[in-house]
Parts: C-alpha cells; sequence; structure tokens
C-alpha cells in the first residue's frame, strides 16, 4: 500500500524547486561526519524547526534504511502502529518501505503492530522524508506511529526494534520524530527541556520518563526517545550530543507561549 503526502505545502513546501531550494538552506552536506544509532529531529513546519533538523541530520553518516518513531496526534489506528511495506510519496518521489525490517520487528514485539490508519493523517513520519531524500535519495524507511504508554512497552519496542536489527543485520538509523516543550515561556520551555535533554545524554530512559512526568515536561518526543534509547543500548550506544536547540519564537519573534525543538545524535564509537 502507497502513501501520499498529507503536509506538503503545508509543513514543508509542496514544489519540487522550492522544496529543494529550502532543504539546501538547512543541510550543510560538508559538515563533519559522525556513526549514528539514532537521532532526535523535530517535526514542525520548516520554518520553525528545519534549522535544528538539518543541521542534526548534515552529521550523520547515512545508512540504508531509517527507523522512524513518532507520537500520534490523531489517535487513530493501533496503539503501536508499523506501516508495514510499500512506498511513502513526497514531492521529491517515493521512498520504501523495508518491509523485511517492518515485518521482522512485528514479528518479535508484543504490541507493535502492522497497521495502515494510525499513519493517515500524521505528519511526524512524512516531515523527516524529504531531509532524507535529499541526502540519499534511494533510503529505505520502516514507519512507526506509537501512543502514550507505559515505559515498559516502550522499552518491550526498542528491545525488538535492536533485536531485529541485528538478526537482520541492517545497516540501520533509528529516529526519534518530536518536539520539546509545548505552549510556554521560552524560558519556561527551556528550564524543562534541559532536564529531560540531560537524560538524554545520560542514555537514560527511566531518568526521562520520570521528569517527563514529574516536571510536566509537555513534549511530544518522550515516546519515541524513550524507546530510541532502549534500542540503542542494545546496538552499541556509546554517547549523545545535543547538536542544536531553539524554539517557535526565534522564527515568529513571539517568545511569550513557543513550541522547542532539539536535535541530539546518539553516536557510535566515541563521545
Amino acid at each position: 500500500m502507497n502513501r501520499r503526502p498529507t503536509v506538503a505545502g503545508y509543513f514543508y513546501p509542496g514544489s519540487v524547486a522550492e522544496l529543494k531550494k529550502t532543504l539546501a538552506k538547512y543541510i550543510d552536506k560538508n559538515a563533519p561526519k559522525e556513526e549514528a544509532v539514532g537521532l532526535l529531529l523535530p517535526h514542525a513546519g520548516y520554518q520553525y524547526s528545519g534549522a535544528v533538523a538539518g543541521a542534526t541530520i548534515s552529521r550523520i553518516v547515512f545508512k540504508d534504511t531509517f527507523i522512524i518513531m513518532g507520537p500520534t496526534h490523531s489517535g487513530l489506528g493501533k496503539p503501536f502502529s508499523i506501516w508495514p511495506d510499500g512506498v511513502w510519496q513526497t514531492p521529491l518521489g517515493d521512498v520504501a518501505v523495508d518491509a523485511e525490517l517492518a515485518q521482522k520487528i512485528i514479528g518479535l514485539s508484543d504490541y507493535a503492530e502492522a497497521d495502515y490508519l494510525a499513519h493517515g493523517d500524521e505528519h511526524a513520519v512524512e516531515v523527516q522524508l524529504p531531509f532524507l531524500q535529499y541526502i540519499k535519495p534511494d533510503v529505505k524507511i520502516v514507519p512507526v506511529i506509537l501512543a502514550g504508554a507505559d515505559l515498559e512497552i516502550y522499552r518491550e519496542i526498542g528491545h525488538a526494534i535492536a533485536r531485529a536489527v541485528k538478526e537482520l543485520n541492517k545497516e540501520v538509523v533509528i529516529l526519534a520524530s518530536g518536539d520539546m516543550n509545548h505552549y510556554e515561556s521560552a524560558e519556561q520551555a527551556k528550564a524543562k527541556d534541559m532536564k529531560a535533554i540531560e537524560s538524554m545524554l545520560a542514555l537514560d530512559e527511566e531518568e526521562l520518563t520520570r521528569r517527563y512526568h514529574d516536571l510536566d515536561i509537555r513534549m511530544c518526543a518522550h515516546g519515541p526517545v524513550a524507546t530510541l534509547i532502549a534500542a540503542a543500548k542494545e546496538l552499541g550506544v556509546t554517547g549523545a550530543e545535543l547538536v542544536k536547540y531553539q524554539n517557535s519564537g526565534d522564527a515568529t519573534g513571539d517568545y511569550r507561549q513557543v513550541v522547542a525543538y532539539a536535535g541530539v545524535i546518539f553516536k557510535k564509537g566515541g563521545q
């Protein structure tokens, strides 16, 4: 089954020429590259979060497949949904789903299920695709949507992802698509977000979850990042780095109520 773009012309330019021009502004192909197990990238409109996404993705060695995990915004479909086959379309062309890896993860997890409905109106996976295509046109993906859940469920899915990658001997980057604190002042958002980011850099999904709840950090990235960390620790992650942090006020000039964005690399082979 193929998925047509739903936020082209809204979250990112709908024309090929304008989209390539926009991506060229954000992506530095000459940036030094590092081996990455995973990434946190934001998923807002490019005018707000494209600089963070571009700076971060410019820093990694690309792999054949990206497992892209986003949170549910619509609540539709299965709670832990993997799009299992076909292609995802963007103005830059088709991106094939790595069906072998998708089915392997589903088979190894008690929670992940094949499902199309959960992905229909979501933007978290889609907005990442033009960035990937611009750098590696033949990239493959495994799209995943995660509902809110207990940490143990995220860990189980993360462990299934790691096992699938190892059993199939795949070259993969796990991409957590999510934004940081929502709808507070820039100062309040940053104070909360840095507590969450500290836990990410410590590769501690349990502490991240505790702070997410205790500090009321309104980040939609929590589930994808917790799952990513659980998987990454089985895949040889050695450290993490915050590449860039900013908020919507940097684009609009209004810092009273912002959405914040972080780009983090989860590294392999060095700190």
